[in-house]
């Protein structure tokens, strides 16, 4: 029985930990888990971003994101507002995946 329990456990500890970071952008912020918007300069990022081109390269909320087609598929629905101060969490998109992660580890949490 505890060898039984054990095992189950480890399983779902284990899924959850490969969980991938994925993202819907929706059409309409109240559709939204968190609303984000898009600096300028990396300096000003909660978040630096990197688009994965697969959802099994995508990260467990280490900013590598893969954005679905679909609102089901995802981990998290965003909605992209035009100004810094609608925004729940800043992000800024880099051109390489080792450039990827947290500025602002206390917005983490938006995440989960």
């Amino acid at each position: 029985m505890w060898i039984k329990f054990s095992l189950g456990f480890l399983l779902v500890i284990t899924t959850i930990s490969m969980a991938a970071q994925t993202i819907y952008s929706t059409d309409y912020e109240s559709q939204a888990d968190i609303t984000v918007f898009v600096t300028d300069y990396e300096s000003q990022c909660d978040l630096k971003v990197y688009k994965v081109d697969y959802e099994s390269q995508a990260g467990n909320n280490d900013g590598t994101w893969f954005f679905v087609p679909y609102e089901s598929q995802a981990d998290k629905k965003i909605f992209f507002v035009d100004y810094e101060s609608q925004a729940d969490l800043k992000i800024y998109f880099v051109d390489y995946e080792s450039q990827a992660g947290w500025r602002n580890n206390s917005k983490k949490h938006l995440l989960f």
